[in-house]
């Protein structure tokens, strides 16, 4: 099985990005041949036009997903 899914980093994670996308991507990569995040923040310039802002929340997301258990031995985790 192939995973492939991705997260904008529109601003600060919370409860509902969590229970609707992150835990899974935690379970699935364990359970997955290849599994593949990536966090899309060319699609999130239609809601952050700042550039610096948008940077911070990539790497914020980025961070987040790490801290919150996606194994970078075990799924790929790119920026779109």
């Amino acid at each position: 099985m192939r995973v492939l899914s991705g997260i904008q980093p529109t601003g600060r994670f919370h409860w509902g990005n969590y229970f609707g996308a992150i835990r899974q991507y935690i379970d699935l990569q364990h359970e997955a041949e290849h599994a593949f995040y990536f966090i899309a923040n060319l699609h999130a310039l239609t809601t952050v036009r700042d550039r610096d802002e948008l940077w911070q929340y990539t790497v914020d997301a980025a961070i987040d997903l790490v801290a919150l258990g996606l194994d970078p031995e075990k799924a790929t985790l790119f920026v779109q």
